[in-house]
């Protein structure tokens, strides 16, 4: 049986979930037009479960390269050498655990790099196998890299976008091969990250990411989406509720924000599922606002930076009869 969930990825075989499928054919369109792009959003705005179903439409027509940052660790960043041995072995992991199909060759160069002192390695090595393989793939590669936010601000991953510029103008100015497109996801926009371009001079500045196209596509949830995420779970459970107004008033509270509509039809399933109605969004968005979730806690922590305490909040202190009145009175 299907669920709602506000954890890890959505995925249309185990969740209910909203439609994203024009979605994923509108990046898919930038992807074929070999442009390369950031998706930067709030936290838990649905960016990793796009970046999975776009994986698994462009599998169809292309090779595709998907990786975490997230699965480095703070010594990873700590050299280009290290940084290249680390995503060599991520690769290596994708194709020994998760079935991403890399030819043999390419393995085994990966390997070596692994293999060698990390002194003796360069980043330049790592795009040499990358140069290659991108030449001799039947498919075009396209390589998708999640959660960027964990190297933002650091001069090897600074190095490591100016490794991608330069491939896609070669590309461009020398027929070379390189990645058919790039896509990189995470809450910091990394095209206002700036390098040095030489270390004693402290008023040049260039961007490693200035190649990247503007990302204007919705991510937001509509809500007829909603209507029709509630539709199939209608199908399911014959709860006789009007999905078409549950849906806009979902929408009017969340403005289509991936987590907090999910996080209302996963409320109402588990502790209200006989109250699918105006009141029970109403008493779901107040359950909300009282319990202590990742969302508010990072949002909380955009406004109270680290450098400032911020006030004890406890969100039980909150009444529940006061959120009733706002309900009334939106």
């Amino acid at each position: 049986m299907k669920t709602f969930t506000t954890t890890g990825v959505c995925t249309p075989e185990n969740n209910y979930m909203v439609d994203i499928s024009e979605r994923v054919e509108k990046m898919k369109v930038m992807v074929d037009e070999g442009k390369y792009f950031t998706i930067n959003r709030s936290r838990q705005y649905g960016k990793t479960t796009t970046l999975t179903a776009l994986a698994k439409r462009l599998k169809e027509i292309y090779v595709v390269l998907s990786v975490d940052f997230q699965g480095l660790d703070y010594g990873s960043f700590s050299s280009g050498g290290t940084f290249s041995q680390a995503f060599a072995q991520m690769l290596i992991d994708e194709f020994e655990f998760n079935y991403l199909e890399i030819p043999q060759t390419y393995i085994d160069a990966l390997d070596s790099i692994c293999k060698k002192e990390s002194e003796k390695v360069r980043m330049s090595d790592l795009f040499r196998v990358f140069k290659r393989w991108c030449k001799t793939s039947e498919n075009p590669v396209v390589l998708i890299i999640d959660e960027v936010d964990s190297a933002a601000n650091n001069q090897v991953f600074l190095d490591f976008l100016a490794q991608l510029r330069d491939g896609y103008t070669a590309r461009t100015t020398k027929r070379a091969a390189t990645f058919q497109a790039v896509i990189l996801a995470g809450v910091t926009d990394i095209k206002n990250l700036k390098r040095r371009i030489c270390p004693e001079d402290s008023h040049k500045f260039n961007s490693p990411w200035n190649i990247a196209s503007d990302f204007n596509i919705d991510m937001s949830l509509s809500a007829q989406g909603i209507a029709g995420m509630l539709d199939e779970y209608e199908n399911d459970h014959h709860t006789g509720m009007n999905t078409q107004q549950i849906a806009r008033e979902i929408y009017d509270y969340t403005s289509g924000y991936p987590f907090l509509v999910s996080r209302i039809c996963q409320i109402i399933d588990t502790e209200f599922p006989t109250e699918w109605s105006i009141f029970g969004v109403s008493e779901a968005v107040k359950y909300i606002l009282l319990e202590k979730n990742t969302l508010f806690d990072s949002l909380m922590g955009k406004v109270y930076p680290t450098r400032r305490k911020a006030p004890t909040f406890r969100y039980g202190d909150i009444r529940r009869n006061n959120f009733s009145e706002i309900s009334r009175n939106r």
